[in-house]
């Protein structure tokens, strides 16, 4: 361009000009900037201010450290200092600034010395381009590469679920995160696995259930969208009490939905952001993304477990109907032959003292068949009517054959035919008819009371510290009495035949929100892992059928019929109460082949009566709910 051209406003050529000015610095999406060598700001374009997020007035002759963290402003402050010393230019600068609304930014910064004609330095121009989405968008490829490819290790859900968790709380800088998922039989929310800097809530976090239509998480699963919670003081959704529950102070939060294709099956959460500015949506966006990754995965991975632990229960449940089988066939077996032989020898001997003595033996033997028939009846209660049905109508039908049989075999006794036949109708009547199980309501810490008090006789014989913690209470449950009267009695017998003597047994009654509970509590062998998942879902034994003899009720060891805790069961869905069992095998006898004593001071591994207690135990709750009267 010729010198001696000189442009005015009024030339087309001033036109051009100024336009190419604004197109180059006004319309640009990448931050024009001019500083001072201090570098403080005296010369920028709009879109700087729409990348810092603040006004012009509120940029000018700030300096850029203001912008930023100390460390990002150290590193800053030598990349200038560098251009300043040597005099050229530099376009790899990376700058992270932090907004006005808290947000951080990722800049890519090119930047030249400002000089004079005579070459004095005056200041620093450049290019600010906004890199953020690109950096956020490729940190989070290389993690769901990371965790796309490391998925196919984990067989164990928990193991996945916390891998899951690491990487969430290192990719959005969380103080803590979860998996929560949905309990869809029970409409709750739990924790499967939670992670957090203080290990202790992550365990508490466990044990919390809530609502599915609750908290932060309720609303997720209401609407399928993430939510942002920048301070949860202000927020409707925010359950507090799960913070009241572990103790943790949660400031701000960040919930996702896992979801597959099908359905939701749970909610990532992330809380308290470390960095300052709390969640925002780039955060939401990493997180979903990890969400939608891994949904598919956990549902597949839970499935595979639940198949696994299924596979394990019917091989479980194969050797369970083996020692089912034997158990049954030795309780009928040994009081029958017991008793044959009894009476056998009633017939040769007849001294008084000898007879009474068999007969004791007889008669405690036909009590033990009896009580297993008694149990058998409560599980089976529906199948009675049927029976009494049948029975009647066999005995209307054999009325002329009874009549026949009596008159031939029974011409000596004083009673007629008649009255024969009705004790016999009667006896069927009491062992096979109908009965209505008729609700009361019951003072319940008083009948246990009772109960415990009719019980005590039994277990006279053993040396074991029984105690009762029974406060007074006027609390009522409406209920069949005798459906309490042979739980507790079972729970007690159970406790009692599992503790050895020199051993503890506790019994308590307490009020709780939802209703009352009766708590057994046996410091005895205690019940193997794989006993456990037996109990209350089959026939089940402490005890192996050959490891005892048949004892009289209430001994160590006695084995009982294996009903007591499945006729529970049956009660509980009929009259719907909870049971809940906790029990922890003695480490000193770790498998069910294992025998104990039956007297702490035997025990070769207790050396003090403690040692005892603290080995293992058994704790079976009921929780009744209130009368509604």
């Amino acid at each position: 361009m010729p010198d001696d051209v000189i442009f005015t406003e009024n030339t087309e050529e001033y036109r051009i000009d100024k336009d190419r000015y604004r197109v180059f610095i006004e319309d640009s999406a990448d931050g024009f900037y001019e500083t001072d060598l201090r570098g403080n700001f005296k010369f920028f374009n709009n879109a700087l201010c729409r990348i810092f997020g603040y006004s012009a007035d509120e940029i000018r002759n700030h300096n850029y450290r203001e912008f930023m963290d100390r460390k990002n402003a150290g590193i800053a402050f030598e990349r200038f200092n560098g251009i300043y010393q040597s005099g050229r230019s530099a376009t790899d600068i990376s700058w992270e600034i932090i907004r006005k609304d808290g947000e951080r930014r990722f800049l890519e910064i090119s930047s030249g010395l400002i000089t004079d004609d005579s070459g004095q330095k005056l200041g620093f121009r450049g290019i600010a381009r906004d890199i953020t989405a690109e950096k956020r968008a490729a940190r989070t490829n290389q993690m769901l590469f990371r965790i796309s490819g490391a998925l196919p290790r984990f067989r164990i859900l928990d193991e996945l679920l916390e891998f899951i968790i690491k990487e969430v709380q290192e990719s959005i800088a969380a103080e803590g995160a979860s998996v929560i998922l949905i309990d869809y039989e029970k409409k709750e929310f739990f924790f499967r696995v939670a992670t957090y800097d203080d290990r202790k809530t992550g365990k508490i976090l466990k044990e919390i259930r809530f609502p599915l239509d609750k908290g932060v998480a309720g609303y997720v699963y209401r609407t399928g969208q993430p939510l942002i919670v920048p301070d949860t003081s202000q927020s409707p959704f925010f359950l507090s009490t799960v913070d009241e529950r572990s103790g943790y102070q949660t400031r701000n939060m960040l919930d996702v939905p896992v979801q597959t294709q099908e359905q939701m099956i749970g909610v990532l959460c992330a809380v308290n952001k470390k960095k300052q500015g709390g969640f925002d949506v780039a955060d939401a966006e990493i997180l979903s993304a990890i969400a939608a990754t891994v949904a598919l995965p956990i549902e597949n991975t839970r499935i595979a477990e639940e198949l696994s632990r299924s596979y394990k229960e019917v091989r479980t449940l194969n050797r369970a109907k083996e020692r089912v089988i034997h158990h049954l066939s030795h309780e009928l077996k040994t009081p029958l032959s017991v008793l044959d032989a009894s009476l056998e020898l009633l017939n040769k001997k007849c001294s008084e003292s000898s007879r009474n003595r068999i007969l004791e033996r007889a008669r405690r033997n036909l009590d033990r068949i009896l009580e297993m028939q008694y149990e058998i009846e409560d599980i089976l209660r529906e199948r009675t009517y049927r029976v009494y049905r049948m029975l009647s109508t066999l005995l209307d039908a054999c009325t002329d054959e009874l009549e026949v049989f009596f008159e031939c075999e029974m011409q000596e006794t004083a009673r007629g035919i008649e009255d024969v036949l009705e004790i016999v109708r009667h006896r069927v009547r009491e062992l096979f008819g109908p009965r209505e199980a008729v609700h009361q309501d019951i003072r319940i810490s008083h009948f246990i009371k009772e109960k415990i008090r009719t019980l005590r006789p039994f277990f006279a014989h053993r040396q074991i510290d029984f105690r009762v913690r029974i406060p007074e209470s006027h609390a009522l449950i409406s209920i069949p009495p005798d459906v309490p009267a042979k739980i507790t009695e079972g729970l007690i017998r159970n406790a009692v035949e599992n503790t050895p003597d020199g051993g503890r047994i506790e019994v308590s009654v307490l009020n709780c929100k939802q209703g009352i509970e009766l708590e057994v509590r046996d410091f005895g062998v205690g019940i193997t892992e794989e006993s456990q998942r037996l109990v209350f879902e089959n026939i089940f034994t402490a005890r192996e059928t050959l490891q005892y003899s048949s004892r009289k009720p209430y001994d160590f060891n006695a084995g009982g019929k294996g009903l007591d805790l499945l006729r529970m069961k049956i009660f509980s869905e009929r009259y719907h109460f909870n049971i809940q069992t906790v029990s922890q095998r003695c480490r000193f006898i770790p498998n069910d082949s294992d025998n104990c004593p039956g007297k702490t001071q035997h025990c070769t591994h207790c050396r003090t009566p403690e040692d005892c207690l603290n080995s293992g135990g058994t704790t079976m709750s009921i929780r009744f709910s209130f009368s509604a009267s």
